[in-house]
């Protein structure tokens, strides 16, 4: 694709392979998702782990109580 291109082997050697690493990652989402569609369960890099020490525990809503999104 950029074979020809000089200044993309200058960035690729300053920066790195950006397009492969991008490319990775989403091959690697690609099948994580292709895991949970097939399963209905995430794998267990997924799963949650215990919280933090001296974390607070989590309340069940995303808002405290008695506060409510503007209608």
């Amino acid at each position: 694709m950029f074979q020809d291109a000089p200044i993309y082997h200058q960035l690729i050697a300053e920066r790195g392979d950006v397009p492969a690493s991008v490319r990775d990652a989403a091959t690697d989402i690609h099948r994580r998702l292709q895991d949970v569609m097939s399963t209905g369960l995430p794998s267990a890099a997924f799963e949650p782990g215990p919280p933090p020490p001296g974390a607070a525990p989590r309340p069940h809503s995303a808002l405290p109580p008695g506060q409510y999104p503007p209608r």
